[in-house]
């Protein structure tokens, strides 16, 4: 098989969540243990920091990646999902894995792995650890995929663990309230190793310190102490955050600095920054090289260094175009906020959801004053673009339903003037889609 033919397979022949949901879900690590030991449990073989909550992972785990490689580290990096090729899932210092190791990797352990029946997500997590541990990386940054307790990742002991936030998102699987999706998360949290928390409600945190206290494992509210007092957007693009005096004040502190700029221009980014900073401040002990210099370069270079794409990623001006992956209720709180602060014309949404979101409040936090293109991504669990259309009709929002993402896109820029703001999101696959169609066309709104 070619790399098509191999991506094809992998898609074809396991339960993929991104295009069947619920029925992709394993629950257990049994298969994930039987794939390791085949492996010779790769996965011992190289430091991890381990990366779990409801939103912001991905931004972490980016971030602490380009952080680490800044610093003169291999770090391997899996995250997902992917957006628009498979091998973005799997990079080395912002290197996606190769396609011929990806062939290679079904083509050696297929007939071990197919009497399995592994999941998409376990085979893909096992073909990862597999090639850090060939490729002989320092580090690697291995973002969960669903919950934690029960993913497929939490087979590592990392030197750190990380949990951004909880809000409500796959209840389904983890539960229906913030402690039982807390106690979930908190399954990351390993003997005796520390925990940084970013963001805690009172109905979590006594989740998350009963966990740490079990375990032995030193845990670090990051809002307790916050390294970032405030920040504001950057016209054209990024963040400058503004950092507490006691940071500025120790010079042994990586984060030494009272201003920080970084790449990422999001308003939830601050939480993620904090969180971030607060890692880093755990692991100057654990890693070498971690200077000031390193931080300030990795936030300023995020996207370049570790491939990073969809998070309010600007992709034209006049008329300005943002995508963002954004897909959840605890995402919205911040975007819905940002879209309504956005100084322009008029604006533009080219907006869908997939079945297991909460469309309903969700669409509550949308803007009644923009210019809808409602639209479904090519994913078997995408809404109706008709039914996204009526949901939205019945929230007092106006506009068209289209049934693909790029004839929504071409049809808001075809109505727009310079001066006016689109914003393309609800779903990482309405993004994928939309990013899928600039790689193949230029876009005639960009500069």
């Amino acid at each position: 098989m070619n790399y098509q033919q191999t991506v094809t397979y992998l898609f074809n022949s396991t339960p993929v969540f991104e295009k069947i949901g619920a029925g992709a879900y394993k629950e257990g690590l049994s298969t994930t243990k039987a794939l390791d030991e085949h492996l010779g449990h790769p996965h011992r073989h190289f430091k991890t920091i381990h990366v779990a909550g409801t939103n912001g992972k991905g931004s972490v785990s980016h971030t602490l990646a380009a952080i680490l490689q800044a610093a003169g580290l291999k770090v391997g990096l899996f995250t997902s999902p992917h957006l628009v090729d498979f091998r973005e899932r799997i990079r080395i210092n912002g290197r996606c894995v190769s396609q011929r190791f990806v062939i290679d990797f079904v083509s050696q352990h297929r007939s071990f792995f197919e009497p399995l029946h592994p999941s998409f997500f376990e085979l893909t997590t096992a073909m990862a650890f597999d090639y850090f541990a060939r490729q002989h990386v320092d580090i690697a940054i291995i973002e969960v995929g669903l919950g934690g307790r029960l993913d497929c990742t939490n087979i590592i002991t990392p030197i750190l663990s990380v949990i951004t936030n909880i809000s409500f998102d796959h209840t389904q699987f983890l539960g229906d309230t913030l402690s039982k999706i807390a106690g979930e998360k908190a399954g990351i949290i390993k003997q005796g190793v520390p925990v940084v928390i970013g963001e805690s409600t009172d109905e979590t945190r006594p989740v998350f310190e009963q966990k740490a206290k079990e375990m032995n494992a030193p845990i670090i509210f990051a809002e307790d102490d916050p390294v970032v007092t405030d920040s504001e957007y950057l016209p054209g693009g990024g963040r400058v955050y503004h950092l507490t005096p006691s940071i500025t004040d120790d010079p042994q502190n990586p984060c030494h600095m009272s201003t920080l700029r970084g790449e990422l221009g999001g308003d939830y980014q601050e939480k993620n920054t904090n969180t971030v900073l607060k890692a880093i401040n755990q692991l100057t002990s654990l890693l070498p090289g971690i200077t000031t210099q390193a931080v300030e370069h990795a936030f300023a270079h995020v996207c370049e260094m570790t491939g990073l794409t969809g998070r309010w990623q600007q992709t034209g001006s006049h008329p300005t175009i943002v995508c963002d992956t954004g897909h959840n209720v605890g995402g919205w709180q911040y975007l819905s906020k940002q879209l309504k602060s956005q100084p322009c014309h008029r604006l533009k949404m080219v907006f869908g959801m997939v079945d297991d979101k909460d469309i309903d409040t969700v669409m509550d936090m949308l803007p009644t004053d923009a210019d809808y293109y409602f639209t479904k991504a090519n994913n078997k669990r995408a809404i109706s673009e008709q039914e996204v259309l009526a949901k939205g009709l019945a929230h007092g929002l106006k506009g068209t339903a289209y049934p693909t993402v790029s004839a929504a896109v071409d049809a808001a820029l075809a109505a727009s003037t310079p001066e006016d703001f689109i914003f393309i999101g609800g779903s990482s696959y309405i993004v994928a889609d939309y990013l899928e169609k600039k790689r193949h066309s230029s876009s005639p709104s960009a500069d």
